[in-house]
């Protein structure tokens, strides 16, 4: 399964940008798929979860300004991002995991597919 990241960008602090995961085997609600992003010289961190269910979860630091979805005639995953902030900046990933639906205690460590990264920078 190899997934691609695009949409990043350089944004103001305020803006929004739309990330997009492209899934090139398998359907994208047969995963549970998820946004990290890595700041410079911290650890990669969850974001938000779309689980195989229909599920989403964000973490506290991003509820209400980001929106997870998924579409399935596209086949991606997104990421809309709003009310952007300097500390929202860093490389995301979008992940995968087939199998069993993720709920609340997903880690990086759950998932066995991942992509380059697409760098978001708020400045």
């Amino acid at each position: 399964v190899q997934l691609v990241e695009s949409g990043g960008g350089l944004v103001q602090p305020g803006g929004s940008l739309r990330l997009s995961c492209s899934v090139s085997a398998g359907d994208v609600s047969s995963y549970s798929m998820s946004w990290f992003r890595q700041a410079p010289g911290q650890e990669r961190e969850r974001i938000a979860l779309y689980n195989s269910a229909g599920a989403t979860i964000y973490v506290d630091s991003v509820k209400g300004r980001f929106t997870i979805s998924r579409d399935t005639t596209k086949n991606t995953l997104n990421l809309l991002m709003g009310n952007l902030k300097p500390e929202d900046t860093g490389m995301y990933y979008c992940a995968a995991s087939p199998g069993r639906a993720l709920w609340g205690g997903w880690s990086a460590a759950d998932f066995p597919y991942w992509g380059q990264g697409t760098q978001v920078t708020v400045s």
